[in-house]
């Protein structure tokens, strides 16, 4: 049998490029995962080492080698000391980890849902902007409504706005055959300007203020913060909740089928009387309400306005962790809080040690790259492979 073409047709195929996205993320081996982490952390300690201050002055100096090894042995236990401080050392950092990691889950499941059916989404970031100025406008611009009413119909406003965003690739892929990363990073940008444009407009702006920044949201439209006063709310708890409802979708309804088995085989799919792009376009849909969500959480939750670049690129970092959890619901959920923890042990490894927060990006850096080379991690690490299974990232990539 030829292999499916590209062409444009009803039927959307799945390129050879989004098949081997898929196979790079659900193929990995857990405990390889968990040796990427240890390289890059290693990785990470010879970078924050090399660029310590008082080890670069000694090597200077010529102290010789034991002076530079102390420095940068005691510049590697600051550092890392105060990451996993400021991640897990008190009540405060484990707030901070939350806050992070809420939308990190969400942003996160925004990509794992679409890479069962095949789908590469990296319009994260639209989406989440999308359902932050819907959630936002719905927050603060709709008044007289009490916290039960008013809360639920923000989020359902983000929710709104992240699957539009969401479907239009998806009709896209569906119907033209338009390849979906191209059309989600273009709207990527569009919801950017958007965003700004519409933070100059009077539906938006604070009244009297020239600065593109929106009205503050309503108390009753505000997530909860159960905890006193720290900044976690119940955002987190959302999170999981929609996480729970996401497994259940893809591992145990009809649509998680057949989302499954037009990522396996379009082909097969269609042979057996699937919508092919039916899936393709609730794949995208249902991806979008994670991302919008996730910004509407942002926005009803610890930021209260809609500010240029609220974004901060974490519909990007959705990705990260949609592979570093291999493309599974458990597994997003348990990325979203270690990069949560990085972001959040990264501010106070900054703070406390001096160390740049670069650091912390160059970390997260060298996990993905570790994550997609088994073969280096093996390497490194003298793992026997189990043979050739299919199993490695590496031929999900390079094959």
């Amino acid at each position: 049998m030829s292999a499916p073409t590209d062409e444009m047709t009803s039927t959307p195929q799945r390129s050879t490029w989004s098949a081997r996205v898929v196979a790079t993320v659900t193929g990995a081996d857990a405990r390889l995962t968990a040796l990427a982490f240890v390289a890059a952390f290693l990785f990470g300690a010879v970078l924050l080492a090399v660029s310590d201050a008082d080890a670069i002055a000694a090597l200077e100096a010529g102290e010789g080698p034991a002076a530079f090894l102390g420095a940068a042995l005691s510049a590697v236990g600051r550092g890392y000391t105060a990451l996993l401080v400021g991640a897990f050392g008190s009540g405060g950092a484990v707030s901070e980890t939350l806050v992070a990691a809420t939308v990190l889950i969400l942003t996160g499941l925004a990509v794992t849902i679409p890479l069962r059916a095949g789908l590469f989404n990296i319009g994260g970031e639209g989406q989440v902007v999308a359902g932050g100025l819907a959630g936002g406008y719905v927050g603060f611009a709709v008044e007289g409504l009490p916290l039960l009413v008013h809360l639920p119909l923000a989020l359902a406003a983000a929710m709104a706005g992240g699957a539009l965003v969401g479907w239009i690739p998806g009709v896209l892929k569906a119907r033209t055959g338009a390849h979906e990363v191209i059309s989600t990073i273009m709207l990527n940008n569009t919801l950017t300007f958007v965003a700004i444009w519409l933070l100059t407009t009077s539906l938006f702006q604070i009244p009297g203020r020239s600065d593109p920044i929106s009205r503050s949201i309503l108390d009753t439209a505000r997530l909860p913060r159960p905890f006193g006063g720290l900044r976690v709310d119940v955002g987190i708890v959302l999170a999981v909740i929609i996480a729970g409802v996401v497994l259940w979708l893809l591992d145990r309804s009809t649509v998680g089928f057949e989302l499954g088995a037009v990522g396996s085989n379009p082909s097969a799919a269609t042979a057996a009387g699937m919508d092919v792009a039916g899936a393709t376009v609730r794949g995208m849909t249902f991806a979008g309400i994670a991302g919008g969500l996730a910004g509407g959480a942002l926005i009803l939750g610890v930021q209260g306005r809609i500010t240029p670049g609220f974004s901060s690129g974490l519909g990007f970092d959705g990705i990260t962790v949609a592979l570093l959890g291999r493309g599974t619901v458990g597994g997003t959920v348990a990325a979203g809080l270690l990069l949560g923890a990085l972001k959040a042990g990264g501010r106070a490894m900054q703070a406390r040690s001096g160390t740049s927060l670069d650091l912390v990006v160059v970390v997260q850096a060298l996990i993905i790259v570790f994550v997609a080379a088994p073969g280096l991690v093996r390497a490194l690490f003298r793992v026997r492979s189990e043979g050739a299974s299919g199993t490695q990232i590496s031929q999900g990539w390079g094959a």
